[in-house]
């Protein structure tokens, strides 16, 4: 009995001291803090939040609804962070080679009224205003292209020009048609387009639809885009203007041309291929893309024209995917060799788009 005096006693102290000991083990696993995944995934999920809080974008307005959808709100953040990420190859693609306002290809044909552009504005100050003569120049590439017509489209296909396509997948070729006054071809060439069946661009100045209306007409009716090429055509290029006098070349013939025919034009093809970055970046201000060539020739003196045959075979030789050919619509020998060049270009796997 004494002994069970002295046991229960100290039994009882052993499990009250066990319960004591339980009971602050307790408190000590609530009070830690939550494992380190547990904190990386928190920070994860904050990170979205923070760039689009109203701190950062004070003319975005609040979304309640997100509050109560937090699920929703990080797929949209995270969907947002995408689209931020992509925005640099967005941007770069936009001065690339791509196709910049019409994402179905080049194929599409245009619209009978014209097409309207509303280009991003170029600053012109500081722009160089030193005058470029424009020509594709004798190196080429693996794929037949002149390597000029590609140096010169990087560095100014920001500027909304164009010297090629580039597309070596594809065998495209892309017909263009200078007209600065009428010699007699213009009829028989659009014959020709019509009965194989393409369709090019002809850049017109605006003495040259005052004097052939009919023609204009025509070729709006029948497909083809109409270009602007000025109102004087001067030789000396455009950046021997000042710049309200540049602005006055492209405009009154777009106006003319609007007024006359109903058509709104948006191509531009540069007098002699005389240009300068100030000229090239007002063009585009004036929401007009312009086009220059990857291929020509001599072609233009109607006094001296080229052999045909010979003609032919440079045309042929030179054949090469997005090329944009050059010929004047007063050349005798285009006249004569045109059919027979889009016949030997289609043999050869080519094909003809309508550039827009």
């Amino acid at each position: 009995m004494r002994l069970l005096v002295y046991v229960i006693p100290l039994l009882c102290v052993i499990v009250a001291g066990i319960g004591v000991v339980r009971a602050f083990t307790a408190d000590d696993s609530e009070q830690k803090p939550p494992a380190p995944q547990d904190i990386t995934a928190d920070s994860t999920n904050d990170e979205p939040a923070d760039d689009n809080s109203p701190a950062d974008s004070p003319d975005t307005p609040a979304d309640d609804s997100s509050a109560d959808t937090p699920g929703d709100t990080d797929e949209l953040q995270e969907s947002g962070e995408s689209e931020d990420a992509s925005k640099p190859e967005d941007e770069e693609a936009e001065f690339t080679l791509a196709d910049l306002d019409n994402p179905k290809g080049f194929d599409e044909r245009p619209t009978k009224n014209g097409i309207v552009l509303e280009n991003k504005q170029i600053d012109l100050n500081g722009l160089d205003t030193s005058c470029l003569d424009w020509g594709q120049g004798g190196d080429l590439d693996e794929y037949n292209r002149p390597a000029g017509c590609m140096q010169y489209q990087e560095k100014y296909g920001m500027y909304n020009a164009w010297f090629i396509k580039d597309e070596p997948e594809k065998k495209v070729i892309y017909l263009t048609m200078d007209e600065g006054y009428e010699y007699g071809c213009s009829d028989r060439i659009l014959d020709t387009l019509k009965e194989k069946n393409v369709h090019v661009v002809f850049f017109v100045t605006k003495p040259y639809a005052e004097d052939n209306p009919e023609l204009v007409q025509r070729m709006i009716d029948e497909g083809h885009e109409v270009g602007n090429h000025s109102v004087t055509h001067p030789a000396a290029g455009l950046p021997s203007q000042d710049i309200e006098t540049q602005t006055y070349e492209i405009n009154e013939n777009h106006r003319y041309i609007k007024e006359q025919f109903g058509y709104d034009m948006h191509l531009f093809r540069y007098p002699a291929g005389k240009f300068s970055q100030q000229s090239i970046a007002l063009i585009n201000n004036l929401n007009y893309k312009s086009v220059f060539w990857s291929f020509a020739y001599l072609d233009y003196d109607v006094e001296n024209q080229p052999d045909p045959a010979e003609s032919l075979q440079k045309t042929i030789d030179k054949l090469h995917p997005g090329a944009i050919y050059l010929l004047h619509a007063e050349s005798e020998t285009n006249t004569q060799i045109l059919g027979d060049f889009i016949d030997q270009a289609r043999a050869q796997g080519y094909e003809f788009k309508v550039f827009q």
